[in-house]
């Protein structure tokens, strides 16, 4: 198995920076109105040649890895407040992505209240003898981002019949070659080809996400004798953007990868991915009281045996059964209080293992998110509301 690098609890909307390292500057001094030119440097954005600095704004060059949401919490103290970073640099035109050296304007203006040099509060003066209410208070489980753009990037989900018919269905183009013919597998900056170009509709900036069938002809766990066959297991291993148009064919790069791209596969329309925030249950705890409808894990990503915090798994239950984006649901295993005991009439209890999230509802299967987890989860191991 590959090594991969994963993100936990990251939002899906702040932006991805994927070149050079650069520096920050530092703000300007005296309040005073300060013009500073951006040097050249790669980005998918027009940006700004020169920026003029106003009384109250900072000025951040983006570095690899910045994302907006680190800015919100960097500069605002809170990575929620991201969309008032972006509010003042609209030349980003796609929020998840700002590249190193991109040039973004902040509000410093928002700081929060400090005490002066000889310990009093500048606080106004109808706040600042403001004493805390000392009743108690229950705290509230806090909200997380449940489902991240690296998640995404890499989600396995179940499609009825076969992964050829799903591609036709959605308007996919087969992956036709590389440009380095020498490596099986690519990563960030390497080039993909595409069969599909400008009489398919393909335009220069359009971004797609890569797929392929990972498992055909896929049964239940449960369909020992293989009876029925539920379609085949596609999942998603990078998002490219098309660089070069050509009449039957295209160019495209690699953007976003973490298992690395196969050359071979397909290149699927991209849709936004949710941004989906949720709370852990505090009903988590064992016995767990199943629900109807009971659901199974039926595939773990890459065909683990097991999974654990931050796992993908597909379940056997979908839109048809109830289940939709962002339930989240608690996974048990049925387990005998006397292992010893034999017969039908042995003693059953619901082991508590996790909680997980509903990414993608299909109508007769759902990709969830393990959220948090006490043991291993496993093929068969059941969920329920």
């Amino acid at each position: 198995m590959q090594q991969r690098t994963r993100f936990h609890l990251l939002p899906v909307i702040p932006c991805l920076a994927i070149s050079l390292l650069a520096q920050t500057p530092a703000p300007p001094a005296g309040g005073g109105v300060e013009v500073i030119k951006i040097a050249a440097h790669e980005s998918r954005w027009d940006y700004p040649k020169e920026v003029t600095l106003p009384p109250n704004t900072q000025l951040h060059m983006v570095a690899k890895g910045d994302t907006l949401w680190d800015l919100g919490a960097k500069y605002l103290g809170n990575p929620f407040a991201w969309p008032q970073i972006w509010e003042l640099n609209k030349w980003v035109k796609d929020p998840h992505w700002i590249y190193p050296g991109d040039p973004i304007l902040v509000e410093s203006s928002r700081a929060t209240v400090t005490k002066g040099r000889d310990g009093e509060s500048l606080a106004p003066a109808e706040v600042a003898n403001l004493q805390p209410d000392n009743k108690m208070v229950r705290k509230r489980t806090n909200d997380e981002y449940a489902f991240t753009f690296q998640d995404f990037v890499q989600m396995p989900f179940l499609v009825p019949g076969t992964g050829e018919a799903y591609f036709k269905q959605v308007g996919a183009f087969k992956l036709v070659g590389r440009e380095d013919a020498s490596k099986d597998l690519l990563a960030d900056g390497d080039y993909l080809y595409i069969g599909g170009g400008s009489e398919q509709g393909v335009k220069v900036g359009d971004r797609m996400v890569v797929t392929r069938v990972v498992a055909r002809k896929f049964y239940h766990p449960d369909d020992r004798r293989r009876v029925k066959v539920l379609g085949d297991i596609v999942e998603q291993f990078g998002i490219i953007r098309v660089t070069t148009v050509y009449p039957g064919q295209s160019v495209a790069l690699i953007e976003k990868s973490l298992d690395g791209v196969s050359p071979e596969g397909w290149a699927a329309p991209y849709q936004e991915p949710p941004a989906i925030v949720t709370a852990l249950r505090a009903d988590a705890a064992s016995p767990v009281r199943v629900k109807e409808p009971v659901s199974k894990v039926m595939y773990i990503r890459m065909n683990k045996a097991v999974a654990s915090a931050g796992d993908l798994v597909i379940v056997d239950r979908g839109a048809s059964d109830g289940f939709k984006v962002g339930d989240v649901l608690i996974s048990a295993r049925p387990t005998p209080l006397d292992r010893n005991q034999k017969g039908p009439d042995k003693s059953i209890t619901n082991t508590y293992l996790g909680q997980l999230i509903v990414i993608k509802a299909g109508e007769r299967s759902a990709t969830c998110r393990i959220l948090r987890s006490v043991s291993e989860v496993m093929v068969g191991d059941i969920l329920t509301h």
